[in-house]
């Protein structure tokens, strides 16, 4: 399939357009823009009132303000270096135009005395004269309709004008084809949505502030095309998942009887409803691909293991895999003793087993011996071969990307995937990230856990911090000790931590304070990481090392030194650490005065609510999509109008619409449907028209 011809306009040489040599165009690249269609993608981000005035009278300096003048006498500097000034006279007061460094002869042709002339530019009071440094523009006043009344103003990088900017984008403008709608009528109608064309002249030509806003209607479709592109590609991506045959796994419901009965607690209905969901699609014919969303300590860990169970019950064999082999590990402790209850032999498998240990276990997992299998990505390693691998849980901390999901198919032709985070992630994020997927929540906290009382300390109270420390222990408690990251370099943080384990060291005594960072040796992390697990220790000091899925029951302190140099997220996952056994805990969150606006805001948020879907609505807000997610592994789309902050209910619109859109039309052939391929072409999205034109 070939890009259809209505869009070879927008995809022609950037050199084609007015202005733009083969020079500006390479700077043109540096912002991303190669073609005219990025051009008419990069929308102005603000906009300048050039209305004209009778007199720069009418406004408050410094203003921007457009009038017609009368030129009157020119003032060449005396001295080197000394600006340029002509005394101009409008309708109702006289002013000045002031040049730095310019030529004599070129601003007489400009600005000839006694002629009239229209300037545009900011102007501002020196001394009590009014005055116009380098005006914008100064042209006669019959061509003075070449001023808009808002003048659009553009992002820009080095080396390219405004100017440039805008004659470019006017001349891509002019090439505009009139595209079929993609958009459901109703949809359009509802929402008073112009058509593709006017909504790119309105975005490029607006006639006011109001027009500039994310709310405008012009943005708003363009915002939606984009989002509907993208779930459009998602969706597909399920669709022609859809049409691997998956297997039935259907579970008897024996071994997972065993284990409700064994727990001291009933399921929360939260679990409950997610374990059912899971079981109707693993018991269905399509490969089940399914998020698993919890807040810290709502129980993932449990429903993941009855899925297992399912996949067990009916015959076959699950993996569950983990980013980090403490994290294996530490899987491989909470699911022992389920396994145990049910009779199901559970193995691990990691970077570590060797030579006739690994080949015993690797024997035993092709026959089928091992029914639950939990490790590192070593699983992916050729040798590894399962009897019958129907299901594989991932835990993901975002390292786990779709390309390892697809490897983890392989070894299991048709295994159901169940992926499992502990970031709670607001929903429009969700959508974008796991659009693809089917979602269950957990959003209720298992009976048992106590609450984490939270509160924010000033640095200058660290002797009382140490004192409270020492007390505690004195009582049997455990605490971990959060550093600060220093992002700029590791070694830094290592002082940083180093420095601290040295002073709690002397203030707590030998033998009571263990140490983890990143530069240590792994086997040394583990046996400290170990030491304080087992109780041997009874405070650890890391940097954030131990923010995920860490369990110590005992721990009851947490304190976080620099909490305003951490995001929310992190900050939340961290105090999830404690508050797991029955002690009452506490978080104490240390903050260098003086606190900014936000820190301070950021700070209170944790301290009022432990609800992590709220925590991260508050940090999307706060901070932005990229930095929740984490750009660099975040997987997440780069968008060039839609803002996912603020438009997370266009995203699910066009979720819905797109999802619609494919179960009336799988094959995108209808009216509707061949004008969609128009947009994933202008959009870009190719990897999506390749699964059209696979199905």
């Amino acid at each position: 399939m070939s890009r259809p011809e209505i869009l070879f306009p927008l995809f022609g040489d950037l050199t084609t357009l007015a202005g733009v040599g083969k020079k500006t165009a390479q700077t043109f690249a540096q912002m991303g823009i190669e073609t005219p269609r990025d051009l008419i993608f990069t929308l102005p981000h603000s906009g300048i009132d050039r209305s004209r005035r009778a007199s720069v009278r009418e406004v408050e300096p410094p203003a921007t303000v457009t009038v017609e003048v009368l030129v009157g006498r020119h003032m060449p500097p005396r001295v080197k270096g000394r600006p340029y000034r002509v005394e101009v006279q409008d309708a109702g007061t006289t002013l000045q135009l002031v040049f730095f460094h310019a030529r004599e002869d070129w601003l007489r042709k400009q600005l000839p005395s006694g002629q009239r002339r229209v300037v545009s530019g900011k102007v501002e009071l020196f001394d009590g004269i009014a005055q116009i440094v380098h005006p914008d523009h100064i042209l006669p006043p019959e061509e003075a309709e070449a001023i808009p009344p808002y003048e659009p103003v553009y992002p820009l990088t080095a080396g390219l004008t405004q100017r440039t900017m805008a004659k470019a984008a006017a001349s891509a403008l002019d090439r505009l084809p009139d595209l079929p709608e993609w958009i459901d009528p109703a949809l359009r109608a509802r929402e008073q949505w112009p058509s593709w064309r006017a909504a790119v002249r309105a975005a490029h030509e607006p006639l006011g502030p109001e027009e500039l806003a994310a709310t405008a209607a012009a943005r708003q479709r363009l915002a939606y095309d984009e989002l509907m592109a993208h779930q459009l590609t998602l969706a597909l991506a399920r669709q022609a998942r859809g049409k691997v045959k998956g297997r039935a796994s259907r579970g008897t419901g024996i071994l997972q009887r065993k284990v409700l009965e064994s727990l001291p607690y009933r399921p929360t209905n939260a679990q409950v409803r997610a374990i059912d969901e899971i079981a109707a699609d693993m018991a269905g014919m399509e490969r089940m691909n399914r998020l698993l969303q919890g807040d810290v300590g709502a129980g993932k860990t449990l429903v993941a293991f009855m899925a297992l169970l399912i996949a067990v019950e009916a015959g076959g064999q699950g993996v569950m895999m983990a980013p980090t082999e403490i994290l294996a590990r530490q899987h491989m402790e909470g699911l022992r003793p389920l396994a145990e209850e049910a009779g199901v032999v559970l193995e691990l498998l990691t970077g570590r087993d060797k030579g006739s240990e690994r080949a015993a276990k690797l024997e035993a997992l092709a026959k089928g011996d091992i029914r639950i299998l939990v490790g590192t990505h070593a699983v992916f390693q050729k040798d590894v071969n399962f009897h019958d691998l129907r299901l594989a849980v991932v835990d993901e901390q975002h390292r786990f990307g779709v390309r390892q999901r697809l490897e983890l198919g392989r070894k299991g032709a048709q295994a159901d995937v169940l992926v499992m985070t502990a970031t709670p992630i607001p929903r429009s994020l969700a959508l974008a990230q796991y659009g693809d997927m089917e979602v269950s929540v957990l959003d209720e906290k298992p009976p048992g856990r106590t609450p984490v009382k939270t509160a924010l300390v000033s640095s200058g109270r660290m002797d009382e911090v140490v004192e409270h420390l020492r007390k505690a222990v004195s009582e049997g408690r455990q605490a971990y000790w959060v550093c600060p990251l220093v992002e700029e370099s590791e070694s830094v943080d290592l002082t940083a931590a180093e420095e601290r384990f040295k002073v709690l060291r002397a203030a707590l005594g030998e033998g009571v304070v263990g140490l983890v960072h990143g530069q240590m040796p792994p086997a040394e992390k583990d046996a400290n990481m170990a030491r304080f697990v087992a109780g041997g220790t009874s405070v650890l000091v890391a940097t954030t090392v131990i923010e995920v899925g860490v369990n110590v029951p005992n721990a009851s302190i947490m304190v976080i030194e620099r909490a305003e140099t951490f995001g929310l997220a992190q900050l939340h996952q961290l105090r999830g650490r404690v508050g797991r056994g029955s002690a009452a805990s506490t978080c104490l969150l240390m903050y260098q005065p003086p606190l900014s606006a936000t820190g301070r805001r950021r700070l209170e948020i944790l301290r009022e609510t432990e609800d992590g879907f709220r925590i991260a609505e508050e940090d999307l807000a706060m901070r932005g999509a990229g930095d929740v997610i984490g750009v660099a592994q975040s997987g997440l789309p780069r968008f060039r109008i839609a803002d996912l902050e603020r438009q997370s209910a266009l995203m699910a619109l066009a979720q819905s619409d797109a999802r619609k859109l494919l179960a009336d039309d799988p094959a995108l052939e209808g009216e509707r449907g061949q004008a969609a391929r128009v947009l994933l072409w202008l959009m870009e999205q190719d990897k999506a028209i390749r699964l059209i034109s696979v199905g």
